[in-house]
């Protein structure tokens, strides 16, 4: 589907640069002209008073245009950015350039900034949708006033969401996205919403790499899991995720798991499987530990000539050995004093 929107020729693909000039030069000039302008009207008016002169106006009609047309109009068109602001300018519809960079310029006043992410962004949430809910902190996006798009690195934090692993168990996934703008002319022309759009593929990124893999790895330690596999996973992720939004002039800097678990209804099912896991493997190293001891005793025992036993007697002593090393509670000795046999 994204391929597919890629190909429409209507798309806007590059971004170029604004023509601009320098705005104070042009603050400047155009408050001389306005006083200029002043002085025009009241010579024209001069003019007309004392001599007659039909020039007077002349005067007033140019002094009255600039004054309250030409000039207010041009400072319309100054401009003022921060760092890692732009302005995607628009003349009668038509796209005319981005302004990048810091600093104050003199764009032509008849164009129009755009920024689509403004029109549904408020503080506190991104776009229409309920379980889309983003807090200023988390990200950057300028308020409905403000027509500027922001070119620093943003953070996206979607809601967790119960997605089934490779193996059906439902899990809740969190992630966290770090983006930022790079062309802000498909950010703004391509998609109707850059930032409400990049938490949507985010989800439906999230959905497909998830159901990839299991939650944990049971029998196969190399086995790839989410809990396991973390790095792989969020690197796996990133690239889907960019896949997806490169339509919207985005770039993923970074996709991070910031929380897994499995969801309530199984959690404490498999929490009784993995302690279940954990005791079968403990007890198998200490019944490998035990049985190395036991060979070990019996082959000392054996070497020295400290005791000779029969088959019977050594059974009898492993299986004492045993209980001792492998039990849960501390064994109680009871002391023989007659006879070995």
């Amino acid at each position: 589907m994204v391929e597919k929107i890629m190909k429409d020729e209507h798309l806007v693909t590059e971004e170029r640069k604004a023509k601009s000039s320098n705005g104070m030069v042009i603050l400047i000039l155009n408050i001389v002209l306005m006083v200029a302008s002043i002085f025009s009207i009241i010579i024209g008016a001069n003019l007309i008073s004392n001599t007659g002169n039909l020039f007077g106006i002349l005067f007033i009609v140019i002094g009255v245009i600039y004054l309250m047309i030409v000039g207010p109009i041009l400072f319309a068109g100054l401009k003022v950015l921060k760092p890692n602001e732009a302005l995607v300018l628009t003349l009668f519809g038509k796209y005319t350039g981005t302004l990048k960079g810091e600093g104050f310029f003199f764009v032509n006043p008849f164009s129009s900034a755009v920024s689509p992410a403004s029109k549904n962004t408020s503080t506190g949430s991104l776009g229409t949708q309920d379980h889309i809910k983003v807090s200023a902190n988390e990200i950057n996006i300028p308020s409905q006033r403000s027509k500027k798009i922001s070119l620093k690195a943003m953070t996206l934090n979607n809601d967790k969401q119960k997605i089934n692993d490779q193996m059906g168990n439902p899990i809740i996934i969190g992630v966290v996205v770090i983006w930022k703008v790079v062309n802000t002319a498909k950010a703004v022309f391509n998609v109707d919403n850059y930032a409400e759009y990049l938490s949507i593929q985010t989800d439906s990124a999230l959905r497909d790499i998830t159901r990839l893999y299991p939650y944990d790895s049971v029998n196969d330690d190399n086995e790839k899991s989410l809990r396991g596999s973390s790095l792989e996973v969020a690197e796996k992720l990133r690239h889907e995720i960019q896949k997806r939004v490169n339509i919207a002039g985005l770039e993923v800097v970074e996709a991070r798991i910031t929380h897994l678990a499995y969801a309530p209804e199984i959690a404490s099912t498999m929490l009784q499987r993995q302690q279940a896991s954990a005791i079968i493997d403990a007890r198998q190293m200490i019944v490998e530990g035990a049985v190395g001891m036991v060979e070990m005793a019996l082959a000392k025992l054996s070497e020295n000539d400290i005791v000779t036993l029969d088959e019977e007697r050594k059974a009898a002593m492993v299986s004492n050995l045993l209980v001792v090393l492998c039990g849960n509670k501390e064994a109680q000795p009871i002391v023989n004093s007659g006879s070995l046999y």
